[in-house]
């Protein structure tokens, strides 16, 4: 990665906005150690987004503003880089995903990324054919900024069905798969988040053909997003929707109970990856 003042504004928004700023910090006089301070975020953040190794969270934009007395630019430009970190076919999605009051999801192969840890998505990124670092960085980046949506005020309720062959799947080393099921844990500690886990003799065929998500959105229709090996598609088709819904019932159903659920991760947790 090039040093900062090598970066060109005009390869990526990304980019651009970690240009811009450097040069308001620059005009307000303050090194990267105070506007962190003054941010309350950490001088690596701030150091890594000037770099456009890291994408800012909204909230980042409108604190940079607040502190640059820039006139609400960062926060104006920050609709484009979040939507740049992202391929074209997921961004439709990423509306949806802030605009939802229910997310229910079945995951039959990986842990859904609004719940992913960095070295879990790391491993995941990195092993895209063709991918470079810099690129795999880029998407870990992404995915945990897209992660703001469950931690904010007023968060969607987020329903996770997972295979348990997704916890016992080694993604990286042990190290890492035992932060993520610790990831898991704590997740579930928060109020909007439900997780569930269908054990590894069920009958699960209904789940097998992939993973999806439904959202519900006020006032819409619901709408399902389908993933696929090479990218996924976003319906509102009510025929797709109500196939995928029967399906994620039948999925829920062979789901031990949420307190079950923990238990056994806590169990995986101890046994498999301590």
């Amino acid at each position: 990665m090039p040093a900062a003042r090598e970066l060109d504004p005009s390869s990526s928004p990304l980019a651009f906005f970690g240009s811009e700023l450097r040069e308001h910090r620059t005009r307000a006089g303050m090194s990267q150690e105070q506007l962190a301070e003054r941010l309350s975020y950490s001088l690596s953040l701030v150091c890594a987004i000037e770099l456009a190794r890291r994408t800012p969270t909204r909230d980042f934009a409108e604190r940079a503003d607040q502190v640059l007395q820039t006139d609400g630019v960062l926060l104006r430009l920050w609709p484009l880089v979040r939507q740049a970190a992202y391929p074209a076919w997921f961004r439709p999605w990423l509306d949806i995903e802030q605009t939802a009051r229910t997310l229910q999801t079945w995951q039959p192969l990986l842990v859904p990324g609004l719940l992913q840890t960095e070295d879990y998505a790391r491993e995941i990124f990195r092993r895209e054919p063709g991918a470079t670092a810099e690129q795999a960085e880029e998407a870990v980046s992404a995915r945990m900024t897209r992660q703001a949506v469950l931690t904010r005020p007023d968060p969607p309720m987020y329903w996770v069905v997972l295979d348990e062959w997704v916890l016992h799947r080694p993604v990286g080393a042990p190290s890492t798969m035992r932060g993520q099921v610790e990831a898991l844990l704590a997740a579930s500690e928060l109020p909007n988040v439900a997780i569930q886990v269908v054990p590894m003799d069920a009958q699960a065929v209904p789940g097998l053909c992939g993973a999806f998500v439904i959202a519900k959105v006020p006032t819409e229709p619901d709408l399902v997003y389908l993933e696929s090996a090479c990218e996924g598609y976003v319906t509102d088709r009510p025929a797709d929707v109500e196939s995928i819904a029967r399906r994620y019932d039948v999925m829920r159903s062979l789901a031990l109970p949420v307190h079950a659920s923990l238990n056994l991760l806590s169990k995986v947790e101890e046994t498999i990856w301590s």
